[in-house]
């Protein structure tokens, strides 16, 4: 589903917490002619785009505005029906039939057919023209081939591969439903700089009323660093078992809070109705203002992401410029460089100090959660608290140190590198302020750079100029959700990034064995339709990243939320998400 898809796409770095209004009372913001229920939340950074193909960041407003062809249910990790009412799967598994319910229409009363299914996969998830992450998770087989679509009726729609792909159900299916006839002229037609218009088209500064959806909500208004609103969709397809439209909450209303702090004290002060996730530090102070404050606590498993520091490994150039200093980059794919980071932070007192012992040590590339996940128990290699061997693996590798303990390299050069993770994400900022403290035991000089999510994209995604980041990529239970990271030709490969579409040309650039490894062990994990055998594959991925750590994982927090007792009513999953069903949910005033 799209949530399972869009959790790897760079989900970092967003803590969603939910939604408010302006400095005074957001319940003021209803008219006279609006006394229906509405829902307050928050969001700690300005969208990027209101353009589903084109996003990669988490949270994001799509999680309100559209659905695809089915879901996934995070109580149960069923998969169920959503736009489509059902699906067959042929005995070969090189062919599924989906079927849409009838009377399916978009947010401006049109119908939503085959028509358009066929518009979102082959016009825009399939067109190599369209620069999107989703074609990753498309691509099929060592020759990266793409599957085909073809309508058979208004209501049926085909979808073939070349080879049996275990992981297409899940991770196609889910992908939004996008209208034909408002974008199909938008992929049609170049603009003066020779790309689609679909690639202008729905940014956030797009008149709302042009944005068309079929999920539970449309966007009403949106003001930049204020907030977004978002009103019911007339037309959405879901009913209740009375047979009354959903969704029952009239509006939702996300305030823009780009400080954890403040998002906290509107809480308190009853601005908000929900924050997902909070804070360790904020736990114990809600759990003794629950009663009081008529809001109940919600706790489930490690959050399904892994959080982790990694190093731009890039050796290529740009119209002869390195992207990377010559210097640093040397240490940055020095495997030993790298390893001995990774023995050299304290994840315990990370866990401890900023988690309040509340989080969980992630070790691995592949969230705890999923059935194939491998833990050091089971032989992934771990990289426990440990600064002697982090110093002899420097020495090692001709490091050495200076009469102030200084790390210089073989030639002499100070060992100072800067760190990024996104500004106002008071949790990653003392993070990285503790790896700062950490890496000065080994001589390291780390220079700390909090920045708007929106500018660390920016570096991560297009200029590629950084060194270090500290950031978080969402998992599914279904690992192949991330070949967008892994593969190396993926456009979230972002420690090694490839050539992508519409980008500069990127020159000289080199794929270590162990990337293209990775790699293709993804590609052969979805040939495999036996359980047991793509373990083993995904066992090995896992144990080849240990090994060579593009990630050095760092700690999850646990998932938390606290939400107002007038939401009925929450059902709070172990992989979070409070408002995953909001179509069903209820406000009382």
């Amino acid at each position: 589903m799209v949530k399972t898809l869009k959790g790897w796409v760079l989900a970092g770095l967003a803590l969603v917490a939910t939604i408010a209004l302006a400095s005074c009372n957001p319940r003021d913001y209803r008219t006279e002619a609006t006394q229906a229920p509405q829902l307050l939340n928050s969001i700690l950074s300005d969208p990027k785009t209101f353009n589903y193909a084109l996003s990669n960041e988490s949270p994001n407003v799509f999680t309100l505005t559209s659905e695809g062809l089915i879901s996934e249910n995070p109580l149960t990790s069923a998969i169920d029906p959503a736009l489509a009412e059902s699906w067959e799967i042929s005995p070969d598994k090189k062919r599924i039939v989906f079927t849409l319910r009838e009377g399916l229409k978009w947010s401006d009363g049109q119908p939503l057919t085959a028509d358009d299914v066929v518009f979102s996969y082959r016009d825009i998830y399939l067109n190599p023209n369209i620069p999107t992450d989703i074609q990753d998770v498309l691509k099929i087989g060592k020759d990266k081939k793409l599957p085909g679509v073809k309508k058979l009726s208004d209501r049926k729609i085909e979808f073939t591969t070349p080879e049996p792909f275990a992981p297409f159900l899940r991770n196609t299916g889910g992908l939004a439903i996008l209208p034909a006839h408002v974008l199909q002229e938008t992929v049609d037609t170049k603009g003066s700089d020779g790309n689609p218009l679909f690639f202008s088209t729905w940014g956030t500064g797009t008149n709302p009323k042009e944005i068309v959806s079929n999920g539970p909500y449309v966007i009403e208004s949106y003001t930049s660093s204020q907030r977004i609103v978002f009103r019911r969709n007339p037309y959405y397809w879901k009913k209740d078992a009375q047979g009354q439209p959903l969704p029952k909450i009239d509006r939702v209303i996300w305030k823009v809070v780009e400080n954890q702090n403040t998002n906290m004290l509107k809480f308190r002060s009853g601005d908000l109705d929900i924050i997902e996730p909070i804070r360790p530090e904020d736990y114990s102070l809600l759990k003794q203002e629950a009663k009081r404050g008529k809001f109940t606590m919600y706790v489930g498993g490690p959050r399904p992401i892994t959080t982790f520091m990694a190093f731009n490994q890039s050796q290529g150039k740009r119209n002869g410029r390195s992207l990377v200093d010559p210097i640093k980059s040397r240490w940055f794919n020095s495997l030993a460089f790298r390893q001995a980071v990774a023995f050299a932070i304290d994840r315990e007192k990370m866990n401890n100090n900023i988690f309040r012992g509340l989080g969980e040590l992630v070790y691995s590339t592949v969230i705890p959660q999923s059935p194939y996940y491998l833990s050091p128990q089971q032989g992934l290699k771990a990289y426990l608290y440990d600064l002697k061997r982090s110093k002899e693996l420097l020495l090692g590798a001709g490091f050495k140190y200076d009469g102030q303990g200084q790390l210089l390299d073989s030639d002499g050069n100070r060992v100072r590198f800067t760190l990024m993770t996104n500004a106002g994400n008071t949790v990653r900022e003392a993070m990285i302020s503790q790896i700062k403290q950490d890496l000065a035991k080994i001589g390291i000089q780390v220079d700390l750079n909090p920045s708007n999510w929106n500018s660390m994209l920016d570096k991560l995604d297009n200029t590629l100029d950084w060194d270090a980041c500290l950031m978080a990529f969402g998992g599914g239970l279904e690992p192949y959700s991330g070949i967008n990271v892994w593969s190396t030709e993926g456009s979230s490969h972002n420690f090694n990034q490839p050539q992508l579409p519409g980008k500069p040309p990127i020159e000289g650039r080199v794929v270590q064995d162990w990337e293209a490894e990775i790699s293709r062990l993804y590609t052969e994990s979805a040939q495999e339709l036996d359980d047991n055998k793509r373990k083993v594959l995904y066992h090995q991925i896992q144990k080849t990243a240990a090994e060579n750590v593009p990630w050095i994982t760092l700690v999850n927090a646990r998932l938390m939320a606290v939400g107002r007792d007038r939401i009925d009513t929450i059902q709070y999953p172990k992989l979070g998400e409070a408002l995953w069903n909001i179509a069903d949910l209820k406000v009382r005033d």
